[in-house]
């Protein structure tokens, strides 16, 4: 009688388990549609970087990704053999945009942020040669299908900024 019991248990926690897995199964995922997530659109595309002389220093790509949730970079340096890529995501939970880098020298960023005065702001904390270091790099949209991407670091808790990378994207031709 006992182990009969004990079978119906395990028996009815299957089925509820089961059905509320099917239930899961059949809800849509959340829809990346708003305003919010497409805050960044403006840097999807191909692009001819520059510095600000005007030689190439580089190529990259952005694109959409995963139902439109996520935008993926990928960065080839035309002078340096610099290779990397990102991974751009709105988050709704933290309600604020988040990158996150890798490339072929190691370095590892993860930044957070939004929109500040029509430009995407991201920022994060890393470490390096002397100490810790805050990375801000800003995207502005300076003329149709024309950005600027401005990258600076501060050794000082943000008192003085220096610019680590300072691009011009234009559409590949």
């Amino acid at each position: 009688m006992i182990r009969q019991s004990y079978t119906t248990c395990i028996v009815a926690l299957l089925a509820a388990f089961g059905s509320g897995l099917a239930h899961a199964q059949q809800q849509p995922p959340p829809s990346c549609a708003g305003a919010e997530y497409r805050a960044f659109d403006f840097w999807v595309g191909d692009w001819e970087v520059r510095n600000p002389q005007g030689q190439l220093v580089g190529i990259n790509r952005v694109t959409r990704a995963y139902g439109g949730c996520v935008l993926h970079e990928n960065w080839q340096s035309m002078t340096s053999g610099h290779t990397g890529s990102s991974f751009n995501i709105y988050d709704r939970t933290t309600r604020q945009w988040h990158q996150t880098w890798v490339d072929n020298t190691g370095l590892l960023l993860q930044l957070d942020g939004g929109v500040v005065d029509g430009k995407m702001v991201l920022r994060g904390e890393g470490v390096g040669q002397t100490g810790a270091v805050i990375h801000r790099i800003t995207w502005e949209p300076v003329a149709q299908e024309h950005v600027r991407q401005l990258w600076e670091t501060s050794a000082d808790n943000g008192a003085t900024w220096t610019i680590a990378f300072d691009g011009r994207y234009s559409p590949s031709k």
